[in-house]
């Protein structure tokens, strides 16, 4: 895809419209929504009537209760489903509607009497929302704070959602979630919440509604001695506590990929390191109120620049989220007649939706504190936020190269390569050789090599002087290219071979010397490891040669007097063809991990033929780098692979990471554009902790230890990463660096990539799958080790992640001890190992 294509590529936005007082939808009601550029509305799955019913079976039950306190009575049951009690039914608009289960009810709530009967208006309303063929449902949001206690009936949630979704085999689920959890805002905002109807002594309070100890409380420890615990604050903003509650359902849940969460963006956003975290997840839907949005000069809704980063962000996952605008104004013309639409209507121009220089959440705040006349006049625009989001589609960022190479592969599982033991097809060949920016790197390290090589008088092996410049593993010969390509630019001449076993790429190579390279490549259709070296055919005369390039003066007087007077050269006794060495040896065996394609063992076979005194090696050298990631999304594709391969979670994968998170990082300073006020202003930005791992460097073979079978290439490294946000971790991502010849650099390191190969799309990361997710508090420490094994048939990698936390005092006394949280199981890809 060229560029121009590139950008008119624009991203696809789903947006909806829920109203929260909605009672039915119509067709002609969705009609009118959809002439307004909506692609989808909302609706209850049951009406007032049916509320105001199960409202009326609750007190009935407590009265009867408070009647006879000493009697057990069975929670009642609330009858089916009857037409006063439901909008719904099947129809030809039902696909395009989201059902919402009813806000009012509380699956979280300590009183059993409440979540027993909250739990059965959610299975009433999914079982019929499945019948009548809805597709999605929106679940309520679990209720976090029940007066003294926080974050007890998440489990009970949890075990509710399990089997509703085992009611609506096909239905798709959307947990509705804040970002953060705010404990002033979890307070009961709907009208006739169940959650209000919970009994006292469930919730920690007196019968008043008060907490029982409204001063100090008194305690007494385990010897009967009375202490007094102070009161307790008001609870803070936890950044990671819904994400929490939405790990411990999904976890519940076994990472059902009929679930996901409905997340709802705050006017106020919290750190990235919150932002990412979401990031990571199976995100359906964005729910967007009208308070999420500023009015900027003009008087139009508008986000500020990290809402629309934000927004940006998220927009690029593979499987985008939808948009559902809440509670922002009913659907023009429909209820008034006078603000109706007609289709393709309702656009702001540019000029109003467009706002280049959206402020700061700063900036933000301050303009609709003021509240100046310009900001609070009125327009003349039924859709402002749903037109600006239309805006803002139009007007997201083209796609990068590597976005676009990448397109259709994001968070996509593919098994290593088995290049020793499997011959690649064409179009494998193919898709590497798209990557200008490492070819470009190659040509660049041949030509430094072959310049040097000259500037330093250093002995070639040619037979007339040439620089025997090498390729093994061929494939369909762009590294050939490269190295002539660098010859003819640095004038440098070259003796080229061409390695390649693969029978039917060899067939493409004879064909590319043929009719591109002019025959000026020596071909060879064999194992690397078992080729002999360039063939020498013995001279039947003695020449001036000495084996050194450029030749010195006397040695050019020698050599021409001998090529010009034949009669002068001295015969001498043929010997049989021997095979000279490689000067430069130019390889392409690295994989995702560096040595994951077994580019040590391929080398292993032929570095013998190199030059022993000036040979090069290019690469040079790599090394494997890793991190711990969150990544629910690959961890529920690999479980789901178990029924078939119950190998899945002992396979590395490669992966174009993209919804994942980093769960060590370090922040640095990194300058946002200007603010409205024409300041610019540095916000922190995560940068991931990656560590080395281990290296391999490559150059004339010093002889191997005898019966070494593989063993120096084993490796292994234990790798310390400080956390400071609760997570879990469901693998680890593994990265190299290679340096081809010396200033000429390779990199899938996030950290440098951009800096050593920026847009380099050959190799996407390797993922090393726990096969259990390993759950870590906050301020933790995790320890990875990892093994690089071999038994000289194949190599296997083994690796093994624990979580570590620092407890003070103790019975040792008051110093701090290192504790261990818990251990993965070891994940071994054996069974699968890279064949040697």
């Amino acid at each position: 895809m060229d560029s121009a294509s590139s950008d008119e590529f624009t991203p696809t936005f789903y947006i909806g419209q829920h109203e929260s007082d909605r009672v039915r939808v119509t067709p002609e009601l969705l009609r009118q929504a959809q002439d307004c550029n909506y692609d989808m509305l909302t609706t209850p799955i049951t009406t007032p009537y049916f509320h105001s019913r199960v409202l009326t079976i609750l007190s009935s039950h407590f009265e009867e209760l408070d009647s006879h306190p000493n009697r057990s009575l069975p929670v009642p049951t609330i009858p089916s489903l009857s037409p006063v009690d439901t909008p719904l039914a099947p129809g030809e608009i039902i696909s395009q509607l989201l059902a919402v289960v009813s806000p009012w009810i509380d699956l979280c709530s300590p009183d059993p009497v409440v979540y027993n009967l909250s739990r059965q208006v959610l299975e009433l309303e999914v079982a019929y929302a499945a019948f009548c063929g809805i597709g999605n449902i929106i679940l309520p949001c679990p209720k976090l704070h029940h007066g003294k206690l926080s974050g007890e009936g998440v489990t009970q949630y949890a075990c509710a959602v399990q089997d509703v979704l085992n009611v609506g085999h096909y239905i798709q689920m959307s947990v509705s979630l804040p970002m953060m959890d705010n404990p002033e805002q979890d307070s009961d905002n709907v009208i006739g919440s169940l959650a209000e109807r919970a009994r006292a002594q469930y919730l920690g309070l007196s019968e008043d509604g008060s907490y029982k100890n409204s001063m100090d409380e008194l305690e007494e420890d385990d010897l009967g001695s009375t202490f007094v615990l102070p009161r307790k604050k008001p609870a803070k903003v936890d950044f990671f506590g819904t994400w929490d509650a939405w790990n411990v359902i999904r976890t519940v849940c076994k990472y059902n990929n009929r679930l996901f969460v409905a997340l709802s963006i705050p006017p106020h956003l919290p750190p990235l390191s919150v932002s990412s975290r979401w990031h990571s997840e199976p995100l359906r839907l964005l729910c967007i109120t009208s308070e999420t949005f500023f009015k900027n000069p003009g008087g139009y809704p508008a986000f500020t620049h990290n809402h629309q980063a934000l927004l940006t962000r998220y927009m690029r996952i593979r499987n985008p989220p939808w948009l559902l605008l809440c509670d922002v104004g009913p659907i023009p013309g429909f209820d008034d007649p006078e603000t109706l639409l007609s289709p393709a209507e309702g656009f702001l121009t540019s000029n109003e939706a467009a706002d280049p220089s959206s402020p700061t959440p700063a900036e933000a705040s301050e303009l609709q504190r003021k509240g100046s006349k310009k900001s609070n006049k009125t327009i003349n625009d039924p859709t402002p936020h749903l037109n600006y989001l239309r805006n803002l589609q139009r007007r997201q960022p083209p796609r990068t190269m590597l976005e676009r190479f990448g397109a259709g592969y994001q968070d996509y599982l593919q098994a290593p390569l088995q290049p020793l033991t499997d011959n690649l097809e064409s179009y494998t060949y193919e898709v590497f050789e798209k990557d200008p920016i490492k070819y470009d790197k190659y040509l660049l390290a041949i030509q430094r090599a072959l310049i040097d090589w000259r500037d330093q008088c250093k002995r070639a092996s040619g037979p007339s002087g040439q620089i025997v410049v090498a390729v093994v593993g061929a494939g369909r010969g762009p590294l050939v290219t490269r190295a002539l390509q660098a010859s003819e630019s640095t004038g440098i001449p070259i003796e080229m071979w061409a390695i390649e076993k693969n029978q039917n790429a060899f067939v493409l190579l004879q064909r590319h010397n043929e009719e591109t390279w002019g025959n000026r490549v020596n071909l060879v259709k064999s194992d690397m490891r078992s080729w002999k070296g360039p063939l020498r055919q013995a001279a039947p005369y003695r020449t001036g040669y000495t084996g050194q390039w450029p030749l010195s003066c006397n040695e050019e007087e020698e050599s021409s007097n001998a090529n010009t007077a034949s009669n002068g050269l001295e015969p001498f006794e043929p010997q049989p063809p021997t095979h000279g060495p490689i000067d430069i040896l130019v390889s392409e065996l690295l994989g995702s991990f560096a040595d994951n394609e077994l580019s040590p063992e391929c080398l292993d076979g032929i570095l013998p033929l190199l030059n022993p005194t000036h040979g090069i090696s290019i690469p040079s050298s790599y090394t494997a780098y890793l991190t711990p990631i969150a990544a629910p999304k690959l961890h529920a594709d690999i479980s789901a692979r178990l029924s078939n391969d119950p190998e899945a979670h002992n396979t590395p994968y490669v992966v174009m990471l993209h919804a994942i998170d980093y769960l060590s990082t370090a922040s640095r300073p990194s300058t946002s554009r200007s603010t409205a006020s024409g300041k610019s202003e540095s916000v922190p930005s995560p940068v991931p902790n990656i560590l080395q791992a281990w290296s391999f460097s490559h150059g004339p073979a010093e002889p191997l230890p005898a019966g070494s079978a593989n063993k120096h290439n084993e490796r292994h490294a234990r790798l310390t990463f400080n956390l400071r946000d609760r997570a879990v971790c469901h693998g680890l991502a593994g990265y190299f660096e290679a340096v081809l010849y010396p200033g000429v650099e390779l990199s899938t390191n996030p950290i440098n990539m951009e800096e050593k190969s920026p847009g380099m799309m050959s190799w996407f990361p390797l993922f090393f799958s726990l096969k259990i997710p390993l759950y870590i508090p906050d301020a933790s420490t995790l320890t990875v080790s990892i093994f690089r094994a071999t038994d000289n048939r194949k190599v296997w990698y083994e690796w093994m992640v624990e979580s570590w936390s620092t407890l003070m005092g103790g019975t040792g006394g008051g110093e701090k001890r290192r504790v261990r949280l818990g251990a993965s199981e070891v994940g071994s890809s054996k069974n699968g190992g890279c064949m040697m």
